[in-house]
């Protein structure tokens, strides 16, 4: 595992918008909610970023990091009913969109210690064409397996069960990256983020929360924070089109297999 200087997030001033077969361009607008997707608001690099449309989601990817910097959904309760009932299964492989030389491969994770944790969940995908979909190198991040199958498993888990009790939400889903170093993985030095988050926006309730996992080998902690924190902290905005008011607070999250809600001012963030 290889070291890097800190990495900086990179805005979007240019974005070119590359389709797949099962995707329009046009219709990438609807994975954010208002009709826009997330965006980052530190302008220092604007280069090697493109969003990628595909059927069930958005990410934006970044060739410098070698993954995604956000990947934005739209859960309803009839797309989620659906997933319930897709067979989990997929092939990992490396997204054919991207060029070699501006992509993650599989040979970046193996024996690299990370899972390769999915930022739009498989288990959202409502066929097996999305769920394939989904298996893209370019919607993975290296995450550690302690909290890949633990914690964030559950809170995956937990905003499906939202959705259907709200009738639908908008997430998105990130790495941060806060350290004076970054490590990377494999030969084309794939960054570890430092911590993993979940954005989610009830349209029923009017309210935003984010989930925040610390991405780390033993007992990885995980927190709440407002959308407005999030976007100070990383530089991503989710909900754009949200008023700022929507965003200063946190609101009641469900964790955990039971349901049970915390808020995040009772735990302490994790970055």
């Amino acid at each position: 595992m290889r070291m890097i200087r800190r990495f900086l997030f990179l805005p979007v001033c240019l974005l070119a918008v590359i389709g797949s077969p099962a995707a329009r361009a046009q219709d990438c607008p609807d994975f954010g909610a208002g009709h826009q997707l997330p965006i980052l608001d530190r302008v220092q690099l604007a280069r090697q970023t493109q969003i990628l449309c595909s059927s069930g989601f958005a990410v934006l990817y970044s060739g410098l990091a070698r993954e995604p910097l956000w990947a934005a959904e739209h859960l309803d309760a009839t797309t989620v009913r659906a997933a319930m009932a897709t067979p989990r299964e997929g092939d990992f492989h490396p997204d054919t969109r991207l060029p070699p030389g501006s992509r993650a491969e599989l040979a970046d994770y193996v024996r690299s210690g990370f899972d390769r944790g999915h930022m739009a969940p498989s288990g959202d995908m409502p066929d097996r064409q999305t769920q394939a979909e989904s298996f893209a190198l370019s919607n993975i991040v290296p995450q550690r397996a302690e909290l890949n199958r633990g914690r964030w498993a559950e809170i995956e888990s937990a905003v499906r069960r939202l959705a259907l009790r709200e009738g639908g939400l908008y997430v998105v889903t990130g790495p941060a990256f806060h350290a004076r170093t970054i490590a990377t993985i494999g030969p084309d030095r794939v960054m570890v983020p430092t911590s993993t988050w979940k954005a989610v926006y009830d349209p029923r309730r009017q309210q935003t929360g984010v989930y925040v996992c610390h991405n780390v080998p033993r007992n990885p902690r995980c927190s709440y924070v407002s959308v407005a924190r999030l976007t100070r902290i990383t530089g991503v905005d989710p909900f754009p089109a949200l008023p700022a008011v929507m965003k200063q607070t946190c609101m009641t999250l469900p964790f955990g297999h039971t349901g049970r809600k915390r808020h995040s001012r009772h735990a302490r963030p994790v970055w």
